[in-house]
């Protein structure tokens, strides 16, 4: 082979190898459905954060069609926080809104590319709210998560003031106020859950609850959860590790978590049914409550009927089942379960 030959293919090695490490960084930033092998601050949730520019109006103007944004410091906090918006076109009267919390080191944006909630709000006429959290992560409760909890971010008081800067914006709908989200996000979405009165109803993907709920308003609760999960066990062991720094979590097992919920809403024992892969245990509690939760045999650290990634999945990513579409059985069970009147 000729020396120019040879430093031809070298460069077109080298080439190949910057596109393939630009690749894996983009993917690892991006963060897809959930690392089996790197825990739940890692979920390689897929998507990019910024496939267009939404508009972002002032923090008390109305709330425009289609995509936007507005930034958000809580008092005391460190760094400004980014909101991101979807109204579908057309929406008007009193308002419903879905919070839907990112995964440890997703975004706001991430997850409202990930996960199809811009459609479901189309089809289903809400504001779809995607917050993102302190260096992509929230603090859950129970050293959980990554730098928010090393910080002790009061994430609780941030998604508060979420809350009300969109009273503000909006005529939000007080009894269909909903509260979603994975792995990181989902034990934050328990932890607002548990500690204000602001959610008519909580829907949690691969997570479990790490903080103390004994003193809890009654919520309506969803819960869906794959069996093969190896980041947040189903069976409550310490899962995989992040890395030496962030140990994996241990939390109670999540039956019990469905069963501490039933406790709070004055429910009677689930029925079960099982269909193919599907296990669902539901109890139709008072005042038209509901807690549900849904097995999902061999599933992994996923958000179910997400788009596979094949590149993240090389890197250990667990595929998302198909067996449920969790986006869509997630608004179904809040548009059934609004706030009682009172």
């Amino acid at each position: 082979m000729s020396i120019s030959v040879l430093r031809a293919h070298r460069r077109a090695v080298l080439g190949a190898a910057l596109l393939m490490a630009a690749v894996l960084v983009a993917l690892l930033v991006s963060c897809d459905s959930g690392a089996r092998r790197s825990g739940p601050l890692r979920q390689r949730l897929g998507g990019s954060d910024s496939p267009s520019a939404p508009s972002q109006p002032g923090a008390g103007a109305p709330i425009p069609a289609g995509r936007s944004s507005f930034a958000l410091t809580v008092a005391g906090a460190k760094e400004e926080r980014t909101v991101h918006l979807y109204r579908p076109s057309g929406l008007t009267g009193q308002v419903p809104v879905v919070v839907m919390l990112h995964g440890g080191y997703g975004s706001g944006t991430q997850a409202e590319n990930s996960y199809r909630w811009d459609d479901a709000a189309d089809a289903g006429r809400f504001l779809a709210v995607f917050p993102d959290g302190t260096s992509r992560s929230w603090n859950a409760g129970g050293t959980c998560c990554g730098p928010a909890a090393g910080d002790n971010v009061d994430d609780v008081a941030f998604l508060r003031d979420v809350l009300a800067t969109l009273g503000g914006r909006i005529d939000v709908d007080p009894r269909r106020v909903y509260v979603t989200g994975i792995s990181n996000g989902g034990a934050m979405a328990y932890r607002m859950a548990c500690e204000t009165d602001l959610f008519a109803a909580v829907a949690a993907v691969s997570t479990t609850m790490l903080v103390d709920c004994s003193s809890a308003a009654k919520a309506s609760v969803l819960h869906i959860h794959g069996t093969e999960d190896k980041s947040i066990r189903y069976d409550g062991e310490q899962g995989d590790p992040f890395s030496r720094r962030y140990p994996g979590i241990d939390g109670p097992p999540v039956p019990e978590v469905a069963a501490a919920w039933r406790a709070i809403d004055d429910c009677p024992q689930p029925s079960v049914t099982v269909e193919g892969v599907l296990t669902t245990s539901a109890a139709a509690c008072p005042d038209g409550r509901a807690v549900e939760l849904v097995t999902i045999d061999g599933a992994g650290h996923q958000w179910p009927g997400s788009d596979a990634k094949p590149l993240t999945q090389l890197l250990g990513a667990d595929k998302p089942s198909d067996a449920l579409d969790a986006t869509t059985r997630i608004w179904d069970f809040f548009a059934a379960h609004p706030a009682p009147l009172r």
